[in-house]
């Protein structure tokens, strides 16, 4: 397999693509004028305790407060600020603890972002702080060693976990620490860096703690492009393609200090033609805005994202097949969990989603379609978790969110339709208006009436409802005048009185 990282830098804007035997499987973009905040490590203050909802706001300097959870505090963090605290039972935190014998209003601590403001909503803030680098996750409140789950081969997972510890040892630190998937086979001189980059990095960050001011930032995780050759970049990538000279620069020394096994796969793209549109990406970007999928086999998807979940409906559309009909269903559900997955990564779908794959009768078809789903999300860097077929045909599965969908960093809300999708009918509007001349008219002494409306209404006025109209002024006796006004969306009118 052929993959691809394609980097496209404005002044503006930084995207990233991960490209796969041509085909763009996730796209990334941060704008300089609205950085993530995941990662980010804050000095904050607590500026409410909701006992109802075990759960405290915090002032990090946002213009939002952010949310913490009783389960995410843990004394440590309260610790390294030398407040005298609660002792928690056990060394990760929370078991059982109400909020209020945790944490009260005004009093100051660290915290992490977990998750974005995402649209009415504060960030997700965690005690449980953890700083990444290439090989390892650094876990300071905590003295455990864990290793990926991803990391299969059990000899392998027992020689990382023995090197972790001893090198730990040599360090003469009791931080917990996680050994990332991009570990296995490494080397113990590029875990030794790491281990001791990550000491230097935490030493650095309690010292900050320790003088800041509340609301202030200490810690602000790498940008896009550097986050990126951190966590995505693995051996299967065959090269990193970035059309910005100075941003080439950056990776390039980035490489030779954390990631030294990529130098030669990093070049420098100097055509004229944007880089996004040589692999089609732009319009693949256009596409995942859609609400319509289209299928090969001329099946489709149709993709609704609400604030709740996201849903997705699988048709036949115009795929009629060759035998009957669950056979038909059969390949247009596996075709489906391919897509599927694709979306979800491309789109940044996350939080529940509720998928309707076409009924199936047979059980091992239903087996069969789960199945390819799981195995096409393998690839996917985020965590995902899928439930059985319900007793309604619906697959519910979540896919964990960390930050805006493509749809909410790219899209607003319409402001005709208010984000409902619809808006209310030319006809509807006209009846609207009758009933608001009747209102008026038995009101208030006129001469005449003013009705202010879209082209379209008045279009439909005077043609289809012209005996209306006139039936209208004959019982109330009084003239009714129409204007048109262009900035009017079709919902809108107003009855002016003369």
């Amino acid at each position: 397999m052929s993959e691809e990282i394609l980097i496209n830098v404005t002044p503006q804007e930084t995207r990233v693509a991960l490209v796969e035997n041509g085909v763009l499987q996730e796209v990334s973009i941060e704008r300089y004028r609205s950085r993530g905040l995941v990662g980010n490590i804050y000095k904050g203050r607590v500026s409410r305790v909701m006992p109802g909802m075990d759960a405290a706001f915090v002032d990090i300097g946002l213009d939002k407060a952010a949310f913490l959870h009783a389960s995410d505090v843990t004394n440590q963090s309260l610790l390294l600020l030398g407040e005298e605290e609660v002792r928690l039972p056990g060394e990760e935190g929370h078991q059982g603890e109400p909020i209020a014998r945790l944490l009260h209003e005004g009093q100051e601590l660290c915290v992490q972002v977990v998750k974005d403001q995402l649209g009415t909503k504060g960030a997700r803030l965690t005690t449980h702080i953890t700083i990444p680098s290439r090989y390892l996750v650094l876990m300071p409140f905590s003295t455990n060693i864990g290793v990926s789950g991803r990391i299969e081969a059990e000899e392998e997972r027992k020689r990382l976990r023995d090197l972790i510890e001893r090198l730990r040892e040599e360090a003469g630190v009791g931080l917990g620490f996680i050994v990332r998937t991009a570990a296995d086979g490494a080397e113990e001189d590029a875990l030794r860096r790491d281990l001791q980059f990550l000491v230097r990095l935490w030493g650095k960050v309690g010292e900050q703690a320790a003088a800041a001011t509340p609301g202030t930032l200490i810690y602000q995780d790498l940008p896009l492009v550097l986050r990126t050759l951190r966590d995505l970049v693995d051996d299967g990538v065959d090269r990193i393609r970035i059309d910005s000279r100075a941003t080439l620069r950056k990776v390039e020394e980035f490489v030779d200090q954390l990631v030294p096994e990529l130098k030669g796969r990093t070049e420098w793209y100097p055509g004229e033609r944007p880089i996004f549109d040589l692999y089609g990406i732009e319009d693949e970007i256009q596409r995942a805005l859609q609400r319509k999928v289209q299928l090969k086999s001329g099946g489709y998807l149709i993709i609704d994202q609400t604030e709740a979940m996201t849903t997705i409906d699988v048709n036949t559309g115009g795929f009629l097949g060759h035998r009957n009909l669950e056979e038909t269903t059969f390949k247009t559900n596996l075709e489906a969990a391919q897509a599927i997955a694709r979306q979800l990564r491309l789109r940044n779908l996350g939080g529940i989603i509720i998928i309707d794959f076409i009924d199936m009768t047979i059980e091992e078809h239903k087996r069969q379609v789960l199945r390819a789903l799981e195995k096409a999300l393998e690839k996917d860097h985020a965590k995902s978790q899928i439930c059985d077929v319900s007793p309604l045909g619906l697959v519910e599965m979540t896919r964990k969110r960390t930050r805006e969908s493509l749809e909410h960093v790219l899209c607003e809300t319409c402001p005709t339709c208010d984000g409902r999708g619809t808006i209310k009918t030319a006809e509807t509007v006209c009846y609207e208006l009758f009933r608001e001349i009747l209102r008026e008219a038995r009101q208030f002494e006129v001469s005449e009436l003013l009705v202010l409306a879209s082209q379209e209404v008045v279009d439909l006025l005077l043609d289809e409802e012209s005996t209306s109209l006139a039936e209208l002024e004959a019982f109330i006796g009084k003239p009714i005048k129409l204007q048109v006004e262009s900035l009017y969306s079709q919902e809108q009118f107003d009855v002016v009185l003369i």
